[in-house]
């Protein structure tokens, strides 16, 4: 195995041998068409059930597939082809995506990444180059076709070279989190047999050759964007599927400018990030958008007494005037424009979203508070839903079709069955379409799974439509809470209601399973460290929370300590008002305590999309859960 540090610049992979052998997986280049043009058509099957997909389509040549999946990576799978919209668009490979953007806007900025603070540009035809001279590089060091390359990095124009490269060279790009530990980089790069390693720096190196045995051999959304015309930061883990659409294949096919943030984006530098770049679209993970309604609230509650007069209003006109837009409804409030030019337009210059025409949200819940509040600047943030298993986005919300807490519409050319629905219209979430992935790899029981045998993959998520066709996440299989008396409850409500009624409160987890009643787990919200620790110091949002009550108290520990009443009476009062809108008495939260240390994903607690992680804070706090029932 080969690994490569790409700590100062991909350049020097152009030195090794020259190639032009460039292939990928299931889809070819055809060598009867040189010029890449692809044509191609739909026919019936003789079924007459599904679309026959012709193995010749111009300038792709399939091979011949009779599964829907697959856990070999050189076995070709069949397409879920449609006979019309997205479906039925023909199939290209990656090459041929970014030949033909590169012949069209080849001179176009395409990355941008900091080298010792200041911007530096790359062209859609500079980043081709680099990722053929990757691609030649691997090929020189190794890399077996369908074989892996891992690579371990933050986000930067030398992780997307190194993903495209290896693509461009018949291998199988896999993205390692820089988080995990030694061991789960080993695995990582074990179980996709990768033949080479690119990591970041030294501290990545470190990592990896403390778990790397040594061989003789070793040697070290879309349709409306306008092309050319958008720019995105890059923040979130490339590992992520959600990251690597968004940031990397779709800005590709419609060649949008990526600006990469910074290493410690989540840990506060984001927002400089966004004020510089000024990006024209921007997806955040749910905690994102929390950590900017903070940071706002926090800067109104220091403002003068005017001025947030001036706020108050305008925010009441914001989410007027939003919730019109929503409901189909062209007029605004009277003084909107007044509100507009005095309050939004500088609420959306501060934040860096002046230029944005589209703000999203993804990978995890949203509370209807945060999607309010924003609302109530004029700034509509659209959900999106789908699983890395159909290649991030299977619905979307936007600007034609928008329900608060909805994930909007299935896309064009998918399909989405809720099976086995309830008495509500409550089922599990299946998609399909061409965006389903074919498999986990060597993993033929899970795919079984994930996949039923009509090729429906189900999410294990629980969600339902409404009369408008507009899909609502409900709950989730997995994180059901069965209660002693057989009540199924979804926890993510109640957890959110809980928020939306105490500000204080950062996370709660709902806990019970095989209980005879309800807990939950609480954490306050607090100031991180410059490493995204959470401290003990409680943000200035709390502390003016405590204040409000009578409280003088500026960290977690002295809340604790004292079991200070006024907060305990008023988190108390919260949870009475979430009972008191409850389904059953079943669904109501008996006991509950304050944890001293927030969730984060240094601690364990939180995914790398800040993703709340269930099984893992129920096994760091079983001693707490096992007070609430006496055990």
């Amino acid at each position: 195995m080969y690994i490569l540090c790409y700590q100062v610049s991909f350049v020097f992979l152009a030195r090794f041998v020259k190639t032009e052998e460039y292939q990928t997986v299931a889809l070819h280049d055809s060598k009867d068409q040189p010029n890449g043009d692809c044509s191609f058509s739909v026919m019936k099957s003789n079924t007459g059930n599904e679309p026959a997909i012709p193995l010749t389509t111009g300038g792709v040549r399939l091979a011949p597939a009779q599964d829907l999946w697959s856990t070999a990576r050189d076995k070709p799978v069949k397409l879920r082809m449609e006979t019309s919209g997205l479906g039925s668009e023909p199939p290209m490979t990656i090459h041929q995506m970014f030949q033909a953007t590169v012949q069209k806007y080849g001179g176009y900025p395409a990355l941008r990444g900091k080298k010792e603070g200041t911007w530096v540009t790359l062209t859609y035809k500079e980043y081709y180059q680099h990722a053929r001279a990757a691609a030649r590089s691997f090929l020189k060091l190794g890399l077996e076709r369908f074989h892996g390359v891992g690579i371990l990095g933050f986000n930067s124009p030398e992780w997307f070279i190194a993903d495209v490269g290896c693509i461009l060279a018949g291998g199988l790009a896999t993205g390692i989190y820089t988080t995990n530990s030694p061991e789960a980089c080993q695995y990582v790069a074990g179980n996709c047999e990768a033949n080479v390693l690119v990591v970041e720096n030294n501290k990545q190196l470190v990592k990896i050759l403390q778990v790397i045995t040594w061989t003789a051999t070793a040697a070290g959304l879309m349709t409306s964007l306008k092309m050319a015309e958008e720019e995105i930061v890059s923040y979130l883990p490339l590992s992520h599927v959600a990251a690597q659409v968004h940031d990397m294949w779709i800005c590709m096919r419609f060649a949008i400018i990526t600006n990469f943030a910074e290493p410690d984006a989540l840990k506060g530098s984001l927002a400089n990030t966004l004020r510089e770049v000024r990006p024209t679209s921007f997806l955040g993970v749910p905690r994102v958008w929390e950590k900017m309604q903070e940071a706002m609230k926090s800067a109104g509650a220091k403002s003068s007494i005017t001025k947030k007069k001036i706020a108050d209003w305008a925010k009441g006109i914001g989410f007027q005037a939003s919730y019109n837009a929503m409901n189909g409804d062209s007029s605004v409030p009277w003084g909107f424009t007044l509100a507009n030019a005095l309050v939004f337009k500088n609420v959306r210059k501060a934040l860096g979203l002046d230029r944005c025409r589209a703000c999203y949200t993804g990978a995890a819940p949203i509370t209807k508070d945060t999607l309010e509040y924003f609302m109530s600047l004029y700034i509509t943030v659209f959900e999106l839903y789908g699983m890395s298993e159909s290649t991030g986005p299977h619905s979307i919300s936007c600007a034609e079709g928008y329900h608060i807490m909805s994930c909007g519409k299935v896309l064009t050319g998918c399909k989405t069955k809720l099976d086995k629905p309830d008495t509500d219209g409550n089922g599990e979430i299946c998609f399909w379409g061409r965006h389903v992935f074919m498999g986990y790899l060597n993993m033929p029981d899970k795919t079984e799974e994930a996949l039923d045998a009509d090729g429906w993959l189900h999410s294990g998520d629980l969600g339902k439509h409404d009369k408008d066709d507009f899909l609502y996440i409900t709950g989730r299989i997995k994180e059901l809470i069965i209660t002693a008396g057989g009540e199924n409850v979804p926890p993510v409500p109640i957890e959110d209601a809980l928020k939306e009624e105490v500000s204080i409160i950062s996370n709660a987890m709902l806990v019970g399973d095989k209980k005879k009643f309800l807990s939950m787990l609480l954490t306050l919200k607090c100031n991180v460290d410059d490493n995204g620790d959470p401290t003990d110091e409680l943000t200035p949002l709390a502390v003016e929370f405590c204040r409000q009550h009578g409280v003088i108290a500026s960290k977690v520990s002295e809340i604790i300590n004292k079991k200070e009443p006024a907060i305990y009476k008023v988190i108390q009062e919260g949870i009475d008002r979430v009972n008191a809108n409850a389904t059953s008495n079943a669904q109501r939260v008996q006991k509950w305590t304050i944890l001293p240390r927030d969730f984060s994903i240094s601690g364990g607690e939180l995914g790398p999309t800040m993703k709340l992680k269930r099984p893992v804070v129920s096994k760091m706090y079983q001693e707490e859960i096992n007070k609430f029932y006496g055990e």
